[in-house]
């Protein structure tokens, strides 16, 4: 059993990988004891990721708020808590807070061979967001 006791920092989001502003709480890196990485993240209303897409998947749990998520050509779906989205390896998407509300939710992926978790692309456009 590893023990981490709590004392991490809160950072903000780079602006690369978000539009708005986004504060994230890391869980875990990966390292050579487990390749999955995760982090607590926190969007303020109309924040959102650049889309992107992950070697190995990604699975986001919503702890709060109202947000959204989509795949690239395809439809905006609203998340809420509770609700547990499974991204396929490779796929490109997006996810963030609705324009009104705040939105939080755990983001959990595993590292590649090459140890990367995920591949930023381009920002999401108010249109694609607005969609």
């Amino acid at each position: 059993m590893k023990f981490t006791q709590s004392g991490g920092q809160t950072t903000e989001g780079p602006a690369d990988w978000f539009t708005g502003t986004v504060y994230v709480d890391g869980i875990r890196n990966p390292d050579e004891q487990s390749a999955v990485g995760c982090a607590h993240v926190r969007f303020t209303p109309g924040a959102r990721t650049a889309w992107h897409h992950h070697p190995k998947g990604q699975t986001l749990y919503v702890t709060d708020g109202v947000g959204y998520v989509a795949r690239r050509g395809g439809e905006v779906q609203q998340i809420r808590p509770g609700d547990v989205v499974y991204i396929e390896p490779g796929e490109e998407h997006w996810h963030g807070a609705t324009s009104a509300r705040f939105m939080a939710h755990v983001a959990i992926q595993e590292a590649d061979e090459q140890g990367r978790v995920v591949t930023w692309l381009d920002h999401v456009t108010d249109d694609e967001y607005g969609a």
